[in-house]
């Protein structure tokens, strides 16, 4: 019998079988990996006979490995400053599990946390969701011809919408008795993001490193490339890796031709083997791009993600060029209203805040009141309307109650998954025309700015980064605020 808060779960109310108690940690990955390559292997097996036809009923479909933690009552203490790796309630934890070699650093360190704050007792088996022939085996459907193709979901499980969610990252409980969830995200909707990501930025998921910036001009993934070809020359990063898998190291010309047909979202890898490295990513212009990479992204558990990207000043004491720290937004954006209600504030994260305005000063060498001057704190409004100027009679009082000083298309929807996918966030701006006040972006006007302003503003991101390196290596980056009331152990 496994005891789950008040209520008892026998092993059979448990969502797996074959289970094996697990003394360690390293016995547990262990395990998980031995269970999720033979699955991969079964069903590999399985349709490399049904594309030869030489099956002719439904192959039983292979099932995601499954973790199971359970926390004595006496190993939950009265209180603790963690942010991660702790649970607020004895019981029955568990999840299923994909890919354990891309996740492998992340999952030794989750359950260690477990068994030293907690004691807690491991166990592995296999689950009873079976693992999608479409996240298994890329490209499966081309691999055989039409009429065999329409046959493919009788005889293999496919993608479960309906269990693919974020059930738990918005907070709603499952009530049926079985074990409470371990992690935020279940192994399916981790698989359909790791697809997803590869679609939409033409890398491979094993290339995102755990710090990320995001922009909304090519021009700043332009200037990252090469500050990663110098970096990756002067011994500091492994590789830089681009669209395309296109991969530069250390005294090699790059492994093949720039990509022929960019992505929607260009991603760029700055690479550290313990993925400490940097990620970039133009994600384009809009809200919409910028909920679909972070919802995605998420799954990867990155330690921060920056918004550096370009504004409308709203203030006549604004510049072109002036720096914009976000402490607030005011989200007009629209695309996760039903989500994360408008009401829920976004709190800013104080290490993220202090690491921006502290590269700002350092990468300008401004000080005191010129500091000031260029770099203004205040609120964002995020629009899901481009031409909102031709609006302007009617958000003229929302902008002037708000006292908001910059308005853009992405940063309060990165903010605002941030907070929902526990991923530490932050903005910085630069103001890049000023609509209210006459300076409207035109071609000529901002071919100066882009010139001027570009590698400055990618350097303050770099720092800013290197500065939540240092925060994340200490464990002081990853704020409680964050965290819900009856929050999975798993970061």
């Amino acid at each position: 019998m496994i005891q789950n808060g008040n209520s008892s779960a026998s092993l059979s109310n448990i969502p797996a079988t074959d289970l094996l108690a697990c003394a360690t940690a390293d016995q547990a990955y262990e395990r998980l990996v031995k269970l999720y390559d033979q699955g991969l292997a079964d069903l590999k097996q399985g349709f490399d006979a049904f594309a030869a036809e030489q099956v002719t009923a439904t192959i039983e479909s292979p099932t995601y490995p499954y973790l199971i933690a359970q926390i004595e009552p006496n190993a939950v203490p009265a209180s603790s400053g963690l942010a991660f790796g702790k649970v607020s309630l004895p019981g029955v934890y568990g999840t299923t599990i994909t890919s354990p070699l891309l996740f492998k650093d992340y999952l030794l360190e989750q359950i260690n946390l477990l068994t030293r704050n907690h004691k807690a007792a491991l166990f592995v088996g296999k689950s009873k969701t079976p693992i999608p022939l479409s996240f298994a085996i890329e490209r499966a459907e081309t691999a055989v011809p039409t009429e065999r193709r329409r046959l493919i979901p009788q005889y293999f499980h496919m993608p479960n919408l309906a269990s693919t969610n974020d059930e738990t990252v918005d907070g709603y409980r499952d009530l049926s008795g079985g074990p409470l969830p371990l992690s935020l995200f279940s192994a399916e909707r981790i698989d359909y993001s790791l697809h997803r990501l590869r679609h939409y930025t033409a890398t491979d998921a094993r290339h995102f490193q755990r710090f990320v910036l995001f922009t909304n001009y090519q021009r700043y993934v332009d200037e990252f490339a090469e500050f990663g070809k110098a970096q990756v020359q002067a011994g500091n990063y492994d590789c830089l890796v681009e669209p395309g898998e296109r991969i530069t190291r250390k005294g090699n010309q790059p492994s093949g031709m720039p990509i022929a047909k960019p992505p929607q979202m260009p991603a760029y890898h700055l690479v550290r083997d313990d993925k400490s490295g940097i990620t970039m990513v133009n994600i384009g212009v809009g809200p919409s791009n910028a909920k679909t990479i972070t919802d995605h992204l998420s799954v990867l558990r990155p330690h921060v993600w920056l918004m550096v990207g370009h504004c409308g000043g709203l203030r006549s004491s604004q510049q072109l060029g002036d720096y914009v720290l976000a402490h607030a937004y005011l989200r007009d954006d629209n695309v996760l209203d039903k989500a994360l209600p408008i009401e829920i504030p976004l709190p800013t994260i104080a290490e993220v805040q202090l690491a921006l305005a502290n590269a700002v000063r350092e990468v300008t060498s401004l000080e005191g009141s010129v500091l000031k001057n260029r770099l203004r704190t205040g609120t964002v409004v995020t629009t899901d309307d481009r031409n909102w100027e031709l609006r302007y009679d009617q958000l003229a009082t929302r902008f002037d109650q708000s006292r908001a000083i910059a308005i853009d298309m992405e940063s309060a929807t990165i903010a605002a998954n941030g907070y929902r996918y526990r991923v530490p966030y932050g903005t910085l701006l630069c103001v890049s025309d000023r609509p209210l006040h006459g300076e409207i972006k035109l071609p000529g006007m901002a071919d100066a700015f882009y010139e001027e302003s570009v590698s400055q503003h990618l350097e303050i991101g770099i720092r800013a980064l290197e500065l939540l390196r240092a925060e994340a290596s200490a464990g002081t980056l990853h704020s409680r605020k964050l965290r819900s009331f009856a929050e999975p152990a798993f970061r």
